[in-house]
């Protein structure tokens, strides 16, 4: 695996073995493709990648721009294979912040959002229930972390046909992968906000 765009375009991003499940490298591109087409670029946008793994998405939104950039992953391997991924790109002064939060996900999620992040990866392990995704996606809505014009990704096994966006938030598109699918969703705008 390697960053695909940015400053640290090709710095390669060493896996974690059989503990993670790294997006693919179709399914990364063809996601920062769809992002590109949202955001235009990603100077100023704040990144928050839960279940992060190797960190590949949120190392990769840093490398094109990102202003700050928080990944959670409470697996020990796959939190020292972020920490060495991002040592291996800061050579690039990539100007944006990075943080990794070494926790589960839930504990993060249980604090008020200290800011609202413009895009959200949520990428858990397969096994992981669906019920356990939209808490996750309550979590966010109800914590402040996701600014009104933002856009939520979540991946699962393309077995999952539905994702059960939860009331505030808005299913936009799918994209299917091979073995994996991208959902994409937004907060729901108001009748106020269309116009």
């Amino acid at each position: 695996m390697r960053i695909i765009a940015g400053l640290a375009k090709g710095r390669p991003l060493d896996a974690v073995g059989s503990s993670t499940r790294p997006t693919s490298d179709r399914a990364r591109e063809a996601l920062f493709s769809t992002l590109a087409s949202e955001f235009g670029d990603f100077e100023g946008l704040r990144v928050l990648d839960l279940y992060a793994g190797t960190g590949a998405i949120a190392l990769e939104s840093l490398s094109r721009g990102a202003s700050l950039v928080h990944a959670v992953e409470k697996d020990d391997a796959a939190a020292r294979a972020i920490t060495a991924n991002y040592e291996s790109i800061k050579s690039a002064h990539c100007p944006g912040t990075f943080h990794l939060y070494a926790m589960s996900v839930h504990r993060f999620l249980q604090d008020k959002a200290q800011q609202s992040y413009h895009f959200i990866y949520v990428d858990p392990p397969y096994d992981v229930s669906d019920i356990d995704v939209v808490e996750s996606l309550i979590l966010l809505r109800d914590g402040g972390f996701i600014d009104q014009q933002g856009l939520i990704a979540v991946e699962r096994n393309s077995r999952v046909k539905e994702i059960s966006w939860p009331e505030g938030l808005s299913p936009i598109r799918e994209k299917n992968y091979g073995q994996a699918t991208i959902f994409y969703g937004a907060p729901t705008l108001t009748d106020g906000e269309n116009g």
